[in-house]
């Protein structure tokens, strides 16, 4: 009995050190509305593409970004189907497909507020960002604590 007792210990210490790998864990910060399947569902195909005559990157008539690229720099988001801009909040996700790591690319947290039209958007708002590595990130885009859309981006250093 005793080296039963034993050896389901040593199973449970080893069980319990294995990594999971391709486990997604949710920063303890993260607002409380995203979800862990708005992640877990992303459609890595759906890649964003370079779209009218001002540089956007993103999903045509929905969002996209002028300055995509390198890990740190400064984006301006571009949103179409905003209606009240003012009393609309948007919240950004990053995840990073290879390492199954979630992160807060605005320099200033999860969320930030809109401004008017630009570039033929119904909204848009500079921000400053830092993505953590380079690689295949998807861009989770809430408005107003509801998933509107998702960008796939190839980050490169």
């Amino acid at each position: 009995m005793r080296r039963f007792l034993i050896l389901c210990g040593i199973l449970l210490f080893v069980v319990g050190c294995v990594k999971n790998e391709g486990s997604i864990v949710l920063p303890e910060d993260i607002p409380d509305f995203v979800q862990l399947s708005d992640i877990e569902t992303v459609n890595w195909n759906n890649k964003a593409v370079e779209f009218g005559d001002r540089g956007i990157i993103g999903n045509e008539n929905k969002s996209g970004v002028i300055g995509v690229g390198l890990t740190t720099y400064k984006w301006m988001w571009h949103l179409w189907g905003i209606e009240n801009i003012r009393d609309t909040k948007l919240t950004i996700v990053g995840f990073h497909k290879e390492s199954s790591t979630v992160h807060p690319i605005l320099v200033d947290g999860w969320t930030i507020g809109l401004g008017g039209p630009n570039n033929g958007a119904d909204a848009h708002t500079p921000s400053g960002v830092i993505i953590p590595e380079p690689g295949e990130w998807a861009i989770l885009l809430y408005m107003n604590e509801k998933l509107f859309d998702t960008l796939i981006y190839e980050i490169n250093e």
